[in-house]
């Protein structure tokens, strides 16, 4: 990032994204890297509030779908990588190995199936012990050579990795529906991300999966990045590890797992460049560190009435749970209001002799920048305007992903459709391993990705593949991704 000089944006959002993104993480405070470590970050009390409000959401959904808390070692062992030959080879290169401790090796984990199907093996015995639905919060680390950029690329991933064992295939297939579907109440419909929840190509799928599910998310940038990913393990790793129950007739049988990991510092990425605008942040009022800052406008006779009354109107919002902070600083009112706004802060008040005197307040609406007036009596008023905030965010995020999707017949027409930052919609051979070399044609030629076909809606493929010629067995997306 560049040094930090004046409060606010030089740049544009739609003009230049990539350093309105940098801008606003430096200026807002939400990320610092001057620990100079690269692909690492400080999280500042800003981003580090909002990451706890998103763990609070997801991990209330996960517990009423039966989820339940647990907490890893941070360590594995380098025996426990290697026992499933795909997941190690995959993950190999990326992994941050230890000193050796006496004869052991040790790495960091990069994600934990080989810490949770050992631990089934000892917790599972029959059939009447599932299924096992547990999840943890915490880091995850990966030695990503590619070129890192905070929260969209980074080698210290902040998530929640679910990790669910069950007895029949069809059982962890309806648990890869179920985490699309916590996708869908956590990411879309409270942090107002829409996104396209794709089956990846079996060249793209998650090292040792059987089949992996991404949801695709657009950026501004016309790029797509993958937010919450949901893995059908299969009996790959329960093989691995020797993890097996003893069914309804007594007989053994290995167990099937599934893996989902919703990523907060990733996820944080979308909600900024998404909701985003020219003045800074706009968080969701569900999520927001601060829900409503209050200005109190005062002179130097009236200012200790002003900021008593502004103190009453803060404890009555935070007994209604409303997070609520108050600038009493000497700066001028007009830097305060561009000060919170950088900051994302969904609600503004303004309280000064004026609204004293009349018991209303000034509010301030920081998406669509409106003013209105609230009688002090009404103020609880502000959590149905909460509601109403998030609703705005999230219809008009949809309204941006309307359009980005086209359909292309040609390799032209999707260079021009990647050229326009929008994803193309084609005909494909295949996405098993027989189609790969027809990607590897788009990406070295077109500079862009087959990202996979829509998981939850069959679409009819006519015609011949785009690239090979081949009849087409899929209708695939493609676009350009982090």
């Amino acid at each position: 990032m560049t040094k930090k000089s004046k409060e606010g944006l030089s740049v544009k959002k739609q003009e230049n994204f990539s350093e309105w993104f940098s801008q606003v993480l430096e200026k807002a405070e939400l990320i610092d890297l001057r620990l100079n470590m690269k692909g690492f970050m400080v999280f500042r009390p800003l981003a580090a509030i909002t990451i706890e409000n998103m763990f609070r959401l997801y991990e209330e959904e996960l517990q009423k779908k039966g989820h339940k808390p647990t907490l890893m070692p941070l360590v594995i062992p380098e025996e426990n990588l290697k026992k499933e030959s795909s997941h190690v080879k995959g993950f190999t290169p990326e992994v941050f190995w230890l000193k050796e401790i006496g004869k052991e090796k040790l790495a960091l984990r990069p994600t934990s199936e080989t810490l949770y199907t050992p631990m089934f093996k000892l917790w599972i015995r029959s059939h009447r012990d599932l299924p096992m639905k547990l999840y943890q919060r915490g880091s995850v680390f990966r030695f990503d050579t590619k070129a890192t950029r905070p929260l969209i690329r980074t080698r210290e991933i902040i998530w929640i990795e679910a990790h669910d064992a069950f007895a029949t295939k069809k059982e962890a297939e309806a648990q890869v529906q179920e985490d699309i579907d916590t996708t869908e109440k956590i990411m879309h419909q409270k942090f107002g991300i829409p996104f396209l929840a794709m089956k990846r190509p079996q060249w793209d799928k998650f090292p040792g999966a059987e089949y992996t599910v991404g949801s695709d998310v657009f950026m501004p940038d016309g790029k797509l990045i993958q937010q919450p990913s949901t893995h059908l393990m299969g009996q790959k790793f329960s093989k691995a590890f020797g993890a097996k129950f003893k069914n309804i007739k007594g007989k053994e049988e290995y167990l099937w797992t599934t893996a989902y990991g919703p990523a907060m510092s990733r996820i944080l990425a979308s909600i900024i460049s998404t909701h985003g605008d020219d003045q800074g942040l706009i968080f969701p009022f569900c999520i927001a560190p601060i829900q409503v800052i209050i200005i109190p406008i005062f002179n130097t006779k009236n200012k200790n009435n002003i900021i008593k009354e502004a103190t009453k109107l803060k404890e009555n919002l935070n007994s209604i749970e409303i997070r609520t902070e108050i600038d009493a600083s000497e700066k001028r009112p007009g830097e305060k209001y561009n000060h919170w706004e950088l900051k994302g802060v969904p609600f503004r008040i303004e309280i000064g002799e004026k609204e004293f005197k009349t018991k209303k307040i000034t509010l301030a609406t920081r998406d669509i920048k409106e003013k209105q007036t609230l009688p002090i009596k009404n103020i609880s008023e502000l959590k149905e305007l909460g509601k109403e905030f998030d609703t705005r965010l999230k219809e008009k995020a949809e309204k941006f992903m309307k359009g980005k999707i086209v359909n292309c017949k040609t390799k032209q027409d999707i260079k021009k459709a990647v050229n326009e930052k929008k994803v193309a919609k084609v005909n494909f051979c295949s996405i098993e391993k027989q189609g790969e070399k027809c990607a590897e044609i788009i990406e070295k030629e077109i500079n862009a990705e087959v990202r996979g076909t829509l998981i939850n809606k069959k679409e009819r493929p006519t015609g011949k593949c785009i690239i090979c010629g081949k009849p087409a067995k899929e209708v695939v997306y493609v676009g350009k991704s982090y």
